[in-house]
């Protein structure tokens, strides 16, 4: 039976301090922001996951980090903490980066394909199903000359780290507005944010 109300929020990122700060990690800065919001921290959960816990108005949200090798296999760990957890995809969120949206700008989106983002495409193979819902953090598209993988394995500017904070704080309002009032609320919530 499905732990009642619980939901698992996965962001999306490689392990490894090679890999801390970087464009491809935005899921794991966001779901630390969120644990730093509500006194957690992430514990080692078997081989593949760091797992924290929290409570929104008495709903369990499970925080996870897939460490598998690579963010391309993140399905195999999302799915495991969804069955040791016994929640169903419908209650689970994948923070990810994303090249087709400006840094800075973040949309809230249930189904759809990866859009070219094999993390994501991973979670849905092993899952078998696109029906959960994915917090798409903008990081833009690289400079003239240089590579899609060296740009998301490369840092924030020091533009984009500037305002990177403010950035995670609305994500995590986000999560938190769809755990406590749904998915069209935090929809609305969310692009009413971005237009102030």
């Amino acid at each position: 039976m499905a732990a009642e109300g619980c939901w698992v929020v996965a962001g999306l990122g490689n392990p490894g301090p090679w890999f801390a700060g970087t464009r491809h990690n935005a899921g794991y800065l966001l779901v630390d922001r969120l644990a730093e919001r509500h006194g957690a921290r992430f514990r080692l959960r078997g081989l593949r996951n760091r797992v924290a816990e929290i409570e929104l108005a008495g709903r369990r949200v499970v925080l996870v980090k897939p460490r598998w090798w690579s963010i391309n296999l993140s399905g195999g760990p999302v799915a495991g903490a969804l069955r040791a957890h016994q929640v169903p995809a419908e209650r689970l969120v994948v923070v990810q980066d994303d090249l087709d949206f400006a840094f800075g700008e973040l949309r809230l989106k249930r189904g759809g394909g990866p859009g070219g983002h094999n993390g994501v495409r991973s979670v849905g193979e092993v899952l078998g199903t696109r029906d959960f819902t994915r917090l798409r953090v903008g990081i833009g598209r690289p400079p003239k000359g240089q590579t899609v993988g060296r740009f998301v394995l490369g840092r924030f500017s020091t533009e984009e780290q500037a305002t990177l904070p403010a950035l995670l704080d609305r994500g995590a309002d986000a999560v938190e507005a769809l755990v406590l009032r749904g998915l069209n609320r935090a929809q609305s919530e969310l692009h009413s944010a971005a237009l102030t």
